[in-house]
């Protein structure tokens, strides 16, 4: 059966962007003051086989391609959406459709995303039927959060950049019990540690 995982930058003290600057808007600041987060996405020799631009250590190259190759479609939460510019109505994966769960309507939602209303469990079912045999990527600290509580993920991947931001959106919300987590993978890499751990049933 396919998996469900996950994959972020993240700091060390756990946020996935920085502070929104003063007076600006939120959904139009992307990472805030913390753009460093994913720097290591271009700070290396060795071009991305998945992501056109890209270009990593070899280290990261090999673990980052391994991973995104896997994905048939990717879940996102409505604040990482919006955040992102919309995904200028694609996907953030250049080959894997999105799935949008939100709790309304999208009406700016083009007709290459899918829009789901009636939770990340149906969600995440709805990006399983499109991704076949392939797994099934999230992405969104809130989507994540609820999908780790009812207990539908199987992996969770940390790309660890070495800072301390202090403030601004962290990765993981309240969970209502601890989950888990076994490493499978630790890959130190310039600017990035890349954690691959299964998470416990």
């Amino acid at each position: 059966m396919s998996k469900v995982f996950t994959g972020l930058a993240v700091s060390v003290d756990g946020f996935i962007s920085g502070k929104v600057p003063e007076g600006a808007d939120e959904f139009g600041s992307g990472l805030g003051d913390a753009p460093t987060l994913f720097d290591w996405y271009f700070d290396g020799d060795t071009p991305s086989e998945v992501f056109d631009g890209f270009k990593l250590s070899e280290p990261s190259a090999r673990f980052f391609d391994t991973i995104a190759s896997r994905i048939g479609a990717i879940v996102v939460g409505r604040t990482t959406y919006e955040h992102s510019g919309r995904f200028g109505g694609g996907s953030p994966h250049p080959t894997a459709p999105m799935v949008l769960v939100t709790h309304g309507p999208v009406p700016e939602a083009s007709d290459r995303q899918t829009v789901v209303t009636t939770g990340v469990e149906d969600a995440i079912a709805a990006a399983r039927e499109i991704a076949g045999p392939k797994d099934v990527g999230l992405m969104g600290g809130g989507l994540i959060t609820s999908a780790l509580a009812a207990g539908l993920v199987d992996e969770v991947i940390l790309h660890q950049v070495p800072i301390l931001l202090g403030r601004g959106r962290r990765f993981f919300n309240e969970l209502p019990e601890h989950v888990e987590l076994r490493l499978l993978q630790a890959i130190p890499a310039p600017g990035v540690t890349h954690l691959h751990y299964g998470v416990g049933r």
